[in-house]
């Protein structure tokens, strides 16, 4: 199941033998395992032979820098980087959980901040590659780094109607949505309900990170697109870091990233999606 490889690398590197592996839901585009070695560690493994450059190692950094936000949020630590797999330690998975308490820590990590909107480098959404070149306003950075890219790629593979270019003619007064001016925040950036699970203690633990310094509306908005988090979550949330007035009309346009990044990965309705929201706000 795991590539010769990989499986070198990782007994090389801790001179122990692996004995156990067991396959774990690994998203779309990796595969991933639970290993086990002779001396009885635990690892979590995800590899991807055609992987994008650097995707693993952008994932690594994501990890690392939710994990500095000093939250009570449990973020895996990262073991071993290779262009082909991510090690993990391995985190057992709860039915239940304290989704309050789990919103209070989304909360303090959103108000880990930054001057710019962006990050120091490029990351990934799934196998996308995702901008992050830093900007001090808001709504440009959103435009020219989040919709723009996605717009011209579902435009250039034939997935929506060349006519949406004509939506980055400016850079300014794109849409009658005026968003709350407040600081960059440290973002999940691709917080649906398969990158988070409960761990032993009821903590929260978050994973598969595109993590940048955003706009925070952008994370609690994709947490209503596919659902998966509880009443108590937001409500822990708004306890410790209570939202603007009018988010839920702002949510549908933070969530037509996410929907063009699933119109570029999976097509079908997805762009109908994507079509129906941008002919909404633009």
């Amino acid at each position: 199941m795991i590539p010769e490889r990989i499986k070198h690398i990782i007994e090389e590197t801790f001179n122990d033998r692996m004995v156990s592996v067991k396959p774990q839901s690994g998203g779309d585009i990796n595969q991933a395992a639970k290993i086990e070695t002779d001396s009885g560690d635990r690892f979590f493994l995800k590899w991807n032979s055609s992987a994008p450059e650097d995707m693993f190692e952008a994932e690594a950094k994501g990890l690392e820098l939710l994990d500095s936000a000093l939250t009570d949020l449990v973020i895996p630590e990262v073991i071993l980087i290779d262009d082909n797999f991510l090690l993990l330690e391995f985190i057992e998975e709860s039915n239940t959980g304290d989704s309050f308490h789990f919103g209070i820590q989304l909360a303090k990590l959103h108000k880990k901040t930054n001057e710019l909107f962006g990050l120091d480098h490029s990351n990934f959404i799934g196998k996308l590659p995702q901008q992050n070149k830093y900007h001090a306003d808001w709504l440009e950075f959103f435009m020219r780094e989040r919709l723009e890219p996605q717009v011209k790629m579902a435009i250039d593979s034939g997935k929506l109607e060349s006519a949406f270019h004509s939506i980055f003619d400016r850079v300014m007064n794109y849409t009658y949505v005026v968003f709350p001016d407040e600081p960059p925040a440290l973002l999940h950036g691709d917080l649906w309900g398969g990158n988070y699970m409960f761990n032993a203690e009821g903590k929260a633990c978050l994973y598969d990170t595109a993590v940048y310094f955003g706009h925070r509306e952008m994370d609690i908005a994709m947490t209503q697109l596919f659902g998966g988090f509880s009443t108590d979550f937001y409500r822990g949330y708004n306890d410790e870091y209570p939202l603007e007035k009018g988010f839920e009309e702002r949510s549908r346009l933070c969530n037509l990233y996410p929907v063009l990044v699933h119109c570029n990965l999976f097509g079908g309705h997805y762009c109908s999606q994507a079509e129906a929201l941008l002919k909404r706000f633009f």
